[in-house]
């Protein structure tokens, strides 16, 4: 299930209010690798252990926020801030 466009026209980050898109698809299976090296972070600090199939990221790249069975989880503490990943977005 995905997030559908209307939502995802209303959502943005609940830290700077920016807006969010979708993560590339292309880009998940990197993202996985760097959460299953365990190189991946919340911004609460605690390690991210579940991999992800889809995601949303604020339109400035600072932020990824994971997507659960279509529910995009946008909490603070639950974004992957993207400033330390070896990651191209």
């Amino acid at each position: 299930m995905s997030v559908s466009q209307e939502l995802l026209d209303i959502l943005c980050c609940p830290k700077t209010k920016v807006p969010v898109e979708r993560f590339p698809e292309e880009k998940i299976k990197d993202l996985n690798a760097l959460i299953q090296d365990g190189k991946v972070l919340y911004a609460d600090g605690a390690k991210v252990d579940e991999t992800v199939s889809e995601a949303l990221i604020t339109e400035d790249k600072k932020t990824i926020y994971r997507v659960d069975d279509g529910i995009p989880i946008m909490l603070i503490d639950k974004g992957i801030p993207t400033e330390n990943l070896k990651l191209q977005i």
